[in-house]
């Protein structure tokens, strides 16, 4: 297993004898694919019929809270590359916030991660991994199906494996949008559940899809991270609605850096929520490329600048 205490390291990945991110079949995922199928039909069918101003405000307001709390913030720089520390319960609700954005419970999101980490370093691997195929395929897969590596590497979740809370998380993930369905048709009935969980979801799934396409095909790049196979490139007009993630070359530069927009004018609203829980003593420990040490030696400066 890779060094926890490395900031760059894929924490949950084991690299077993062997092991390649070459070989392997894409298979159907039938629990994903009508999820996803379903809050995106919902969308395209119940939408126009429940559209109002309000029922885009609670769909802007729930989007850009779940992607900033959740998935960017509690999932990917806390739970994923543990780029800094705040109390268990903190973490449980932020973790919570990134399930409800209904892309998966957080051991799926985890392995899924780092799995497409630890490929993404090596010389090569799969097409599914790279995000190499043309973007209607590559919809199909990364929404669709899944990977089946013929020699996969194994995973060690450790103290996130054995939290009772995350393994609950993980068996309801699709059921926690019952309560935040409840809550919106208190407030205004089905118009709000419409935007507020299927809109809501099929968006995030789509545009996490779509950015993450874009950020390994095209666009600006500062850094090259030498050896890797696949490359990363920044996404600037997602930064906002990304929170930040879209800032995604330095995010394979620097990658257990909380602070992911590195340069003046790139906007990284999840490093300031993380600023402000600082301030509330709610957070330390902030890793910033400042003091990731040793990175130098395996980053160059890309030919394409910022």
């Amino acid at each position: 297993m890779l060094d926890p205490d490395d900031p760059c390291a894929v924490n949950s990945l084991v690299e077993a004898p062997g092991c390649s991110p070459v070989e392997g079949r894409v298979v159907w995922d039938p629990a994903h694919s009508m999820w996803n199928g379903a809050m995106l039909a919902a969308t395209l069918v119940l939408g126009p019929l429940t559209i109002s101003p309000m029922a885009l405000v609670v769909f802007a307001v729930s989007t850009g809270a779940s992607l900033l709390l959740g998935h960017s913030v509690g999932f990917h720089r806390r739970l994923i590359h543990g780029s800094f520390k705040c109390p268990l319960w903190l973490e449980h609700i932020l973790v919570w916030v990134g399930t409800a954005v209904g892309m998966s419970g957080p051991f799926w999101m985890i392995r899924t991660h780092d799995m497409r980490d630890w490929a993404q370093r090596q010389t090569d691997c799969h097409d599914y991994l790279a995000h190499r195929r043309p973007m209607l395929i590559d919809a199909v897969w990364q929404m669709h199906c899944r990977l089946e590596l013929a020699d996969p590497p194994a995973f060690d979740l450790g103290r996130i494996g054995c939290d009772r809370f995350y393994r609950f998380l993980e068996r309801t993930w699709m059921l926690q949008q019952l309560p935040i369905a409840a809550v919106l048709y208190l407030m205004g009935g089905w118009d709000f559940v419409v935007w507020g969980v299927c809109a809501r979801v099929a968006a995030s799934v789509t545009g996490h899809w779509f950015v993450g396409h874009l950020a390994h095909r095209r666009g600006p790049q500062t850094w090259r991270v030498k050896g890797a196979g696949v490359q990363a490139h920044d996404v600037p007009w997602a930064a906002i609605p990304t929170m930040g993630e879209a800032w995604h070359n330095n995010h394979h530069a620097f990658p257990g850096s909380a602070r992911i927009g590195l340069y003046p004018g790139q906007s990284d609203w999840g490093f300031r929520f993380i600023q402000l829980l600082v301030r509330l003593g709610l957070a330390w420990d902030v890793r910033t490329p400042e003091g990731m040490t040793g990175r130098n030696g395996v980053l160059q400066a890309a030919e394409v600048g910022r």
